[in-house]
């Protein structure tokens, strides 16, 4: 596993369940094409693994 994971919103979450919206906000990304670093453990990648249809991950 990676240090870090470099997380960015590829597609808008305006029409995605209310869960999902909660989950983008959580994970920090509040704009189309914004990329945030998290640390690459089991929580994030829960959350990244909710919202894979939403996201495009990097391992840094």
């Amino acid at each position: 596993m990676a240090d870090t994971l470099k997380i960015t919103l590829v597609k808008s979450p305006i029409g995605a369940k209310p869960k999902h919206k909660k989950t983008i906000e959580a994970l920090g990304l509040r704009k189309m094409h914004a990329t945030v670093e998290k640390p690459d453990n089991p929580a994030i990648r829960g959350m990244v693994f909710q919202v894979k249809h939403l996201v495009e991950v990097e391992e840094v």
